[in-house]
């Protein structure tokens, strides 16, 4: 069963003949491909979403300078 699984996530993905992965982009992929196959991926791009707009928000609101209260 593990073996499995981890065929299903991770062989048939990174075994492609001549593809390269960095350690950051193959970590990714396989959160991604694990949310998937766990039917949560509704719920974690729902909160990608939230969290990019809070983050280009806080950016476009502090323009470099210092918030005082």
């Amino acid at each position: 069963m593990v073996e499995g699984a981890c065929r299903h996530l991770i062989a048939d993905r990174f075994d492609i003949t001549g593809s390269r992965w960095s350690v950051e982009g193959a970590e990714a992929l396989l959160v991604l491909r694990a949310v998937i196959v766990n039917g949560d991926f509704e719920e974690y791009w729902l909160h990608h979403i939230e969290q990019e707009h809070l983050r280009t928000r806080q950016a476009r609101h502090q323009d470099g300078y210092a918030l005082t209260a």
